[in-house]
């Protein structure tokens, strides 16, 4: 009995000294992925959207990647329709996050609602990364805090900053939404074989598709690479 004790004690201990570090380190990463609001804020509104609709998208969407993809191909002049279509293909791969995070974190009701609104690919990276189910939930919820305030202030910050100096274009802020979803999928394409050729492969769709389809459609299109990188790691893995 007395060793049960023990061990339980010992056991809170751990968890004690060791729930500090997910909070740290969920915090250090939203406030380092979060100032890229910035690049978003002035892209979306060199592209055409409001400082209104720019906030709203990153209150209500808040997908990143998928934002940058609706504000690049509204500014190559595609339909919002296209837009949209191509930002949601790619914040479909939160629901496979989801399906992952849903028996680690396990929260019902409103909590979950609340939560799914925090599932980005930083969130379920430091979440999984964890040892042990309590480091988890605090990861996820440090990094979901930090990174949700830090995205939204930084967009309002750069949505009226690239509203207030008249012409985007002539100070080049029309490359900010390529160059920064270049680097938001560089660590991607720099972790393995497979990722580098489902890279290649949808470039290389999408350059072939771009004179012939209106803007935003071979961004859809060039999801097939992505399909079929998963088709092959698949028959690998079996």
């Amino acid at each position: 009995m007395a060793e049960s004790g023990g061990i339980e004690e010992c056991s809170q201990q751990a968890s004690a000294t060791t729930t500090p570090r997910p909070l740290r380190d969920g915090v250090l990463l939203g406030l380092a992925v979060g100032v890229s609001g910035l690049a978003f804020g002035a892209a979306a509104v060199s592209s055409g959207l409001s400082v209104l609709q720019t906030c709203a998208l990153s209150l209500l969407a808040y997908t990143g990647a998928s934002q940058f993809a609706l504000a690049g191909t509204i500014a190559a002049g595609g339909s919002l329709l296209a837009g949209s279509a191509g930002a949601i293909m790619l914040g479909s791969r939160n629901t496979l996050y989801s399906l992952r995070l849903a028996g680690l974190l396990q929260v019902g009701g409103l909590r979950r609602l609340v939560l799914a609104q925090g599932v980005t690919d930083e969130s379920t990276a430091l979440a999984l990364a964890q040892p042990d189910r309590a480091s988890a939930r605090a990861g996820f919820r440090a990094t979901f805090i930090s990174l949700y305030l830090t995205w939204n202030a930084a967009t309002l910050a750069g949505a009226v900053g690239a509203g207030s100096i008249g012409s985007p274009e002539s100070f080049g802020l029309d490359v900010i939404a390529p160059a920064a979803f270049l680097a938001l999928i560089w660590p991607r394409l720099a972790a393995g074989r497979t990722e580098r050729l489902v890279g290649a492969g949808g470039a290389a769709i999408a350059i072939a598709a771009t004179p012939l389809l209106p803007p935003g459609a071979p961004i859809i299109l060039a999801a097939a690479a992505a399909l079929a990188g998963a088709l092959a790691t698949r028959q690998a893995a079996s």
